[in-house]
């Protein structure tokens, strides 16, 4: 699957930058001219032209972006939003990339940012009609935080620093985390911000497990020009692979109810699994090493949530690489004490020969509590059931009788120290 990622955090964003940077990646020049044409066509447009230039700074070949624009009066939100949808049908953009461009306009709409509607109706739909053509919009697009920057802001209250408003208010709505960058001056504008919301499926400290493909970088131009946006296609990696993090802190004085809780506190906010281990620590005392593993993407809410829980001042991260089998779930009907149970089955299997089938423990457990007899009795049976279907044999199922397993089989543990 074709994988995107956006990465604003160095210089942020803005709608010709991010259309540059894909300009760029995709080696296309002149791949807007017709949406340039339709731009021409509206009614909010007076002249319209647009060129994509090649500039290098410090050994890296970016694209900038020159737009000039002449803008007719009436900037009523319907009428950007209808002029919006004109571009997009002009395009030829797909019922998806249509519905994301409207996504983003509204966003805007909402947070009050109508100014200059022609230039981000361009940056907008050409952004979208970059990615449906190249299949960026059908695989995976994320993004790391967006530097924000500072300076200056004019609005009707007067001057104020940065960032503007609607930027803040687009990141709000979409709750989608932000970096700082000592530089006075706006690095993510609005329309950036309403993009990468929009387009992001998740926002990222660490690019995911990929194989790049090609690169492409945006700039502004001079002298405002602060750095690039980069964005770097590539294929994620074969399935059966995961990046994952361990999360590991030492607690030396916290009461075991309160490490109780903040494990389940770290399952429930996605952790894959969550142990603890005794181990002596400084000056000798005893301390508890709490190792959290998840999916990369959960990797600052779950350190949020291990130091608000358990209050340590630091967190060890470590990323690796996990192999997993394939897994299919499905539910299989089993007959049991003379009734036919659902019982939900695991299957694993690696290059589709089969390494495991696990029952589901709390179907298990449903039917031992419902029958009256022992857990162990009921998985031996699902798995004796499971393993004739497997086989095919059309043998006749053994039911277990109320009270124990049948007498015809002995059990497991049994049946282990005879061997």
């Amino acid at each position: 699957m074709k994988v995107l990622v956006i990465d604003p955090r160095c210089a942020g964003i803005a709608g010709e930058t991010l259309l540059a940077s894909l300009i760029d990646l995709l080696g296309e020049p002149h791949a807007l001219d017709a949406l340039a044409d339709a731009i021409r066509s509206l009614d909010l447009c007076r002249e319209f032209g647009y060129e994509a230039e090649s500039v290098e700074g410090g050994g890296i070949a970016a694209t900038f972006l020159a737009i000039e624009v002449g803008e007719e009066g009436g900037k009523d939100a319907n009428e950007i939003l209808n002029a919006a949808a004109v571009a997009a049908d002009a395009a030829g953009l797909s019922e998806g990339a249509r519905s994301r461009v409207l996504a983003v306009i509204g966003d805007l709409v909402a947070a009050g940012q109508t100014v200059a509607p022609v230039k981000t109706i361009f940056s907008v739909v050409g952004t979208m009609l970059l990615l449906d053509r190249a299949g960026l919009l059908e695989g995976t697009i994320v993004a790391t935080p967006p530097a924000l920057g500072g300076g200056t802001i004019t609005t009707e209250f007067g001057e104020i620093p940065g960032p503007a408003p609607a930027t803040l208010d687009i990141l709000a709505r979409h709750r989608l985390p932000f970096a700082s960058a000592p530089i006075e001056r706006e690095l993510t504008t609005p329309t950036g911000a309403a993009l990468l919301a929009n387009l992001a499926a998740a926002a990222v400290t660490l690019y995911p497990a990929m194989v790049p493909a090609r690169v492409g970088y945006g700039t502004r131009a001079a002298p405002e020009r602060s750095g690039f946006l980069r964005v770097v296609e590539g294929e994620s990696l074969p399935g059966g692979e995961d990046r994952m993090v361990m999360l590991m802190t030492n607690l030396d004085d916290v009461p075991g109810e309160v490490i109780g809780y903040a494990i389940e506190r770290l399952f429930a906010e996605g952790a894959v699994d969550v142990f603890v281990t005794p181990a002596s620590g400084k000056k000798n005392r005893p301390v508890s090493v709490v190792s959290v593993m998840a999916p990369a993407e959960r990797e600052d809410r779950l350190v949020q949530v291990l130091m608000e829980e358990t209050g340590t001042l630091g967190v060890r991260v470590h990323e690796f690489r996990k192999v997993v089998a394939d897994r299919h779930r499905e539910t299989v009907p089993v007959s049991l004490g003379g009734r036919e149970y659902p019982v939900r089955v695991k299957t694993s299997t690696v290059d589709g020969r089969l390494i495991a089938e696990k029952p589901e423990y709390d179907d298990l457990a449903a039917v031992a509590r419902e029958l009256g007899i022992p857990l162990r009795s009921v998985d031996e049976e699902v798995r004796l059931h499971l393993s004739r279907r497997r086989r095919g044999t059309g043998q006749r199922q053994r039911v277990v009788q109320e009270g124990g397993v049948p007498s015809d089989r002995p059990y497991a543990a049994n049946t282990a120290r005879d061997e």
